[in-house]
């Protein structure tokens, strides 16, 4: 059996859902931390992402879900997956940046040299400062980061961001960006050389990537007079080509194509008015591609 892990908190809900749509049904219950699921072969857990890479590197679990920041905070000797970045929930990466009130003198992370730094990603950021030959002092935040350094607690902060909104809103400046990470599933390296267990986690990074390529993707499918055809074909975006195939009725063909979402709108009434009719948007639950297959 496969054990893997589920991360809890802010993305739980995007996880589950993603899952639903590359084939596989967990159910959570308020009681557990082991949702079941629609597999015999797999086991979950719901597990924090910041512990993630800790317990599939020791076997606890043989795949996960967990940031790029998580997998270097503990230097976690494990076989990254596949990039995993949920669209739906955010189209960026988020970063780790350095921050400090907006009146600080400090303007670079050499400036930082004897100061007091709090972040929730101690190691990685001591390890940074320390390959810098910068002297600092690291605590560990337990939350509420930003408040810390606005009120005077700290000289400056490390903190997780993507639009660098919230640190701004509490009156202070980015001025370092230390890293930027996303969403990854990993492996624990002696599961993956288990035939089986490798297969497994191969078809969940498969069918998890071909459910995220179809986020905010749609069909289109429609039936065009053989005389605008060329016309009609060239105003479509697909991955490769349109798939078209000739009707019963031979002046007449089927035309159907896979499109971003935010396209539709604008795409539609220009097909109709060029002569398409018919014309049927229907969603996807997976995009596959070669490029998807985990090595």
């Amino acid at each position: 059996m496969l054990k893997i892990g589920i991360p809890k908190g802010s993305l739980e809900k995007a996880t589950i859902d993603l899952f639903q749509n590359a084939g596989w049904k967990i159910t959570v219950s308020a009681r557990s931390y082991f949702p079941s699921i629609d597999d015999a072969d797999i086991a979950c857990s719901l597990v924090r992402a910041q512990e993630m890479a800790r317990y599939v590197e020791s076997g606890v679990l043989d795949v996960g879900l967990t940031g790029l920041d998580w997998i270097l905070e503990y230097d976690a000797d494990v076989k990254i997956i596949s990039d995993l970045i949920y669209s739906k929930v955010s189209t960026r990466k988020s970063k780790w940046v350095l921050a400090v009130p907006e009146r600080s003198e400090i303007d670079s992370i050499e400036d930082c040299a004897g100061k007091t730094i709090s972040t929730e990603l101690v190691n990685f950021t001591k390890k940074y400062f320390a390959e810098r030959n910068i002297p600092v002092k690291v605590e560990f935040s337990w939350g509420a980061t930003e408040a810390k350094v606005a009120e005077g607690l700290v000289d400056a902060i490390v903190e997780v961001t993507e639009t660098g909104a919230t640190i701004r809103a509490h009156g202070l400046r980015m001025i370092h960006t230390l890293l930027e990470t996303n969403t990854k599933l990993i492996a624990n390296k002696q599961s993956f050389k288990d035939p089986k267990k490798k297969s497994k986690i191969q078809e969940i990074s498969l069918l998890l990537r071909g459910a995220l390529n179809a986020e905010n993707m749609v069909g289109l499918k429609m039936n065009v007079p053989k005389k605008i055809l060329d016309r009609v074909v060239k105003m479509l975006p697909s991955l490769t080509a349109p798939t078209i195939s000739q009707l019963y009725n031979k002046e007449w063909f089927s035309v159907e194509t896979v499109i971003h979402e935010s396209i539709v709108r604008e795409l539609v009434p220009k097909l109709i008015e060029a002569g398409a009719d018919g014309i049927i948007e229907y969603s996807l639950n997976k995009v596959v591609g070669k490029e998807d297959i985990a090595q």
